[in-house]
């Protein structure tokens, strides 16, 4: 694979062409499918993700993460390090614990960057904004999506009154990506997604079985994590093999409705202008944001640094 820049490299940016950004797939149209069809779809599907991490089952894989978890301490904060080169990163990734890296995304040029300069120099992104409740529908097919550009949305939040205000989530923004230094700390990464919007915007509790980093660019956020045996209490339903959604809410808890999340553990972290956090393979989380917030991140594609050295998962070279 191509050497990625070191986040202490600031050597100009070369002019660069304008590169349409990439959305996510529209909505596909509700088609039925008989049992046997979506089943073989889905393990077409689970197959695929399984060779892209280089294992031989994404099932064996969830199970093995949520095996190693219960070895884990419980933990009452999330620890702030300084700068990490990429083994003293991966060693850490290693214990299975999310942690901040603090200042590292401060050295981007995109953390210069400001809402308005935002509007000034890219307006005429085209985006998709998550609309309406997109936190009950938010690993359903079907949930609310609207195409914009990026100065309709901007001028859409700065009047908007709802209490859940519209979030871009989760796009794919090559050209905001210029202007970032993403660290070597993954061996084979997906690409980088971008998520902006203004206080209350949130991504609701679920996790990834992918590990995870969190650069948060502007604004602040609060995250709750829970540990990944813990979806035991937290009554999690498939969107696909590798994401699972909950639809508690630790932020305004229903123990009458979810009484097994009394018995989950909850740690609370703040990501601030310029910190990375990693977020394990299979942690859940919930975001929002306290500010207007630009964050991006990027998820391994690879056996989870929790379980290195478990070769009985990784598939046969």
């Amino acid at each position: 694979m191509s050497k990625e820049k070191k986040p202490l490299d600031r050597e100009p940016l070369p002019p660069q062409p304008r590169v349409s950004p990439r959305l996510p797939p529209p909505l596909q149209a509700f088609e039925s499918a008989s049992p046997a069809q979506a089943s073989a779809k889905k393990r077409e599907r689970e197959r695929k993700d399984a060779l892209i991490r280089g294992v031989t089952s994404i099932d064996e894989m969830r199970e093995a993460i949520k095996r190693a978890a219960r070895g884990l301490p419980v933990v009452s904060e999330v620890p702030r390090l300084g700068m990490l080169d990429a083994a003293a990163f991966r060693r850490r990734a290693a214990q299975g614990l999310p942690f901040v890296v603090t200042g590292l995304v401060k050295r981007w040029p995109l953390s210069d960057l400001t809402p308005q300069t935002l509007r000034d120099r890219f307006s005429h992104l085209q985006v998709r904004a998550r609309v309406g409740d997109y936190i009950n529908t938010a690993f359903a097919p079907d949930r609310a999506m609207q195409d914009m550009s990026m100065g309709e949305y901007l001028d859409l939040v700065s009047t908007a009154t709802q209490a859940l205000p519209p979030y871009l989530g989760n796009l794919e923004l090559r050209e905001l990506n210029r202007m970032c230094y993403w660290p070597a700390y993954f061996g084979k990464m997906g690409p980088p997604r971008f998520w902006l919007g203004p206080a209350g915007t949130v991504t609701p509790l679920h996790c990834d079985y992918d590990d995870n980093i969190f650069a948060q660019v502007w604004g602040a956020k609060r995250i709750f994590l829970a540990p990944p045996h813990h979806d035991e209490f937290l009554y999690p339903s498939e969107a696909n093999a590798i994401l699972f959604g909950s639809p508690f809410d630790p932020e305004a808890p229903d123990f009458e409705k979810f009484p097994l999340a009394r018995q989950a553990s909850m740690v609370e972290c703040i990501v601030n202008p310029g910190d990375l956090l990693y977020v394990p393979a299979g942690w859940y989380h919930q975001v929002r944001a306290l500010t207007f917030s630009l964050s991006s991140n990027r998820w391994a594609r690879a056996l989870p640094f929790a379980l290195t050295g478990d070769s009985s998962l990784q598939r046969p070279a």
